[in-house]
C-alpha cells in the first residue's frame, strides 16, 4: 500500500505512559492509519515520490488533541459580531457599544458575545445601565455562558416581547420586573429565540465560510478531533458540505438535541440518524440538559442559591428525561447531558443506573459540567462507567479563588469549595475528559490544559488559583485530551496512542508538553496537525 506521509526526526510521545517511544519517525499509509514505526531510514524507505516527507527537527509529535466538548457551527455564528468578554465593568461594556453603535447604519442590529456577568456587581443582569447607549438600537448581547442574553428595548419591541411567557424548558423564562415589563434579560434558548428569530440572519455561504475559518483556527491551535455537542439548524449540512469539498480540517463526533417536549417519534428520529456522516464526521450520541447554568440561576441545585434560585430541573418533568435515557440506552445510543448544579448530575447519574440495571451494555454515558457536586457522588461515576466531561479553563476565567464572583457567591463557601473537582473525580476512577465549550471559552488544546494544571485566571496568571488541590499533572491532562477523549468516544482501539493501526490524526508541538511550565503551555508554538495523515495546518518554519 502506497505510503501517504512520513515524519521524520522526531520525537514521539505516548500519552498513554508520558514517555518518548524509542522510534524516531513514523509511516502513514493511504488509509490514513499509522502503518509503521522506526528509525529515519526507515521510514523513508518506505517514501516513494509522491510521498509526502517532513523533517521534524526534533519537534513532539503526541496523538492528536481532541476537544471533548465544543459547538463550532454555534460558535462560528455567535461570535461575529462585539466581543465583550474583555469588558471588566459596566463602563467597559457601554463604552464598547458605543463605539460599536457609532459604526451602525440606521436600523442595523448590533450582535455582542462573551458579556460577563461579573461586570454588574450586586445589581441585577438587565439593560438598564445600557439603555441609553442603545436607545433606538435593537441589539442582542450574549452572556458568556450562551444559556441567556439581554435584549435591547428596540429588540424586545421588533419581537413583541412585552411580559413574561411560558416554555418547554422549565428553565427558561423571559424576566420581568415588578410590574411584568421584561427587564431584558432572557434565560435559555427557547426565550433567546423570541427574539433571535426576529434579527437578521447570515446567508448559507456566510455561515460556510465563518464554520471554515474556524476549524482551521481550532487546526492552527493543535486540534485535530472535536466532541461537538449539538447539530441545530443546518449544522449537519455544513458539516457535511466542508467535508465533501475537502475543507474539514478536524474529525467530528456529534450529538444532536433532546429537549423537553419530544416525543416517541423524535426520540426514534434520533436514534435512526445515528452512525450517519461523512468521511471525517458522524452522528454519535445525544445531547440532553439537566439544567442550565449557576451564574442565571437556572441550574438544578439541592439547596437554593443566595438568591433563592436554581431549584428545579431543566425538564419540567424529570421523570421524562429519564426515561428517554433509558429508551436511548436500549438503543445502544451514548447520552451526553448537560449536569452542572449537584441535584442535576445527581439525578444524571440515577438515570443512567436505572439505566444499566434494566439493561447492561457497553454503552458509555457521559455528563457535561459536573461544576459542583458533593463527596458522595464522585465514586458514583467510576461504579456506572459515567464519563465525565470538564472545562477547566471556565473555572479559571469566571469565578475567583476568594469567591467574590458571582458564582462563588450564590452557591456559598461550602459549594464553591466544591469548584470543578477534576481531580477528585480522576482520583475516584472517573474517566476525566477535558474540553472548552466553545464559543464559552477558547478553543486552543494547550490553554484547556494549562488551565487544569494551575487553575489561574489566564488574564492574570499572578492571581492565585481557584482550589489548586483539583489541579491535574501535566500527563492527566494530556490524557484528557487524547487517550481519555479516544475512551469516551469507544475509539480507544484507534485513536488517542501512536500506534501501528490507529489513525494518523497527529498533533506536532516544539517541544514537550510535559515538561513546559503550566503558565507557559499556551504558547507553545504548534509546528503540524494531521488528520487521516494529511497535513490540516503547518507552521511556517515546517519543512
Amino acid at each position: 500500500m502506497r505510503t501517504r506521509l512520513v515524519l521524520s526526526s522526531a520525537r514521539l510521545l505516548d500519552p498513554g505512559t508520558g514517555t518518548f517511544l524509542p522510534e524516531t519517525a513514523l509511516a502513514v499509509s493511504e488509509s490514513g492509519r499509522i502503518a509503521a514505526l522506526g528509525d529515519d531510514r526507515e521510514m523513508r524507505a518506505l517514501a516513494d515520490r509522491t510521498t509526502e516527507v517532513i523533517d521534524l527537527r526534533g519537534a513532539v509529535v503526541t496523538a492528536g488533541l481532541v476537544d471533548g466538548h465544543l459547538h463550532p457551527v454555534t460558535g462560528a455564528d455567535l461570535t461575529h459580531g462585539l466581543d465583550l468578554s474583555r469588558c471588566a465593568d459596566l463602563a467597559d461594556v457601554r463604552d464598547a457599544l458605543a463605539v460599536a453603535v457609532r459604526a451602525l447604519d440606521r436600523g442595523d442590529w448590533l450582535f455582542a458575545w462573551g458579556l460577563d456577568p461579573n461586570v454588574f456587581g450586586d445589581q441585577p443582569v438587565s439593560t438598564a445601565p445600557f439603555d441609553t447607549v442603545l436607545a433606538g438600537v435593537p441589539a442582542f448581547l450574549l452572556l458568556f455562558d450562551a444559556h441567556s442574553a439581554l435584549a435591547s428595548r428596540r429588540a424586545l419591541e421588533l419581537a413583541g416581547v412585552d411580559g413574561p411567557r411560558t416554555f418547554d424548558q422549565a428553565s427558561a423564562e423571559v424576566v420581568c420586573d415588578e410590574s411584568g415589563r421584561p427587564t431584558g434579560l432572557l434565560q435559555e434558548d427557547a426565550a433567546c429565540e423570541l427574539v433571535e428569530r426576529v434579527a437578521p440572519r447570515p446567508t448559507h455561504q456566510e455561515r460556510r465560510d465563518r464554520l471554515a475559518a474556524a476549524l482551521r483556527a481550532m487546526a492552527a491551535a493543535g486540534l485535530t478531533g472535536g466532541h461537538v455537542m449539538d447539530a441545530n439548524g443546518e449544522s449537519l449540512a455544513l458539516l457535511a458540505a466542508l467535508d465533501e469539498a475537502g475543507e474539514l480540517p478536524l474529525r467530528l463526533r456529534v450529538a444532536p438535541w433532546c429537549q423537553p417536549g419530544t416525543d416517541a417519534g423524535g426520540v426514534r428520529a434520533l436514534i435512526a440518524r445515528q452512525g450517519t456522516g461523512g468521511a471525517l464526521w458522524r452522528v454519535d450520541g445525544v445531547k440532553l440538559f439537566m439544567d442550565g447554568t449557576i451564574d442565571n440561576g437556572t441550574a438544578w441545585l439541592e439547596r437554593p442559591d443566595c438568591h433563592g434560585e436554581s431549584t428545579h430541573a431543566f425538564w419540567p418533568d424529570p421523570t421524562a428525561y429519564t426515561d428517554i435515557v433509558g429508551e436511548l440506552h436500549r438503543a445502544g445510543v451514548p447520552t451526553a447531558t448537560h449536569a452542572i448544579g449537584d441535584a442535576a448530575v445527581r439525578h444524571a447519574l440515577d438515570a443512567v443506573q436505572k439505566a444499566r440495571a434494566q439493561e447492561d451494555s457497553g454503552v458509555r454515558h457521559r455528563i457535561e459540567h459536573i461544576e459542583t457536586v458533593p463527596d458522595d457522588t464522585l465514586h458514583r461515576f467510576a461504579d456506572l462507567g459515567v464519563v465525565a466531561s470538564m472545562q477547566p479553563t471556565h473555572c479559571c476565567d469566571f469565578t475567583r479563588a476568594d469567591h467574590t464572583d458571582n458564582w462563588s457567591r450564590r452557591l456559598g463557601e461550602e459549594r464553591a469549595s466544591r469548584a470543578w473537582r477534576c481531580r477528585d473525580l480522576w482520583d475516584s476512577g472517573a474517566t476525566v475528559v477535558l474540553g472548552s465549550d466553545w464559543p464559552i471559552a477558547p478553543f486552543p488544546p494547550l490553554g484547556v490544559m494549562a488551565g487544569a494544571r494551575h487553575r489561574r485566571p489566564t488574564r492574570d496568571l499572578s492571581l492565585p488559583p481557584h482550589a489548586p488541590e483539583q489541579a491535574l499533572t501535566a500527563l492527566e491532562a494530556l490524557r484528557g485530551m487524547t487517550v481519555n477523549a479516544a475512551f469516551a468516544a469507544h475509539e480507544e482501539h484507534e485513536a488517542g496512542r501512536i500506534a501501528p493501526g490507529h489513525r494518523a490524526d497527529l498533533t506536532v508541538l516544539a517541544d514537550n508538553p510535559l515538561t513546559v511550565p503550566a503558565t507557559e503551555l499556551p504558547n507553545l508554538p504548534v509546528v503540524l496537525t494531521t488528520v487521516d495523515g494529511k497535513v490540516t495546518f503547518r507552521s511556517a518554519t515546517t519543512a
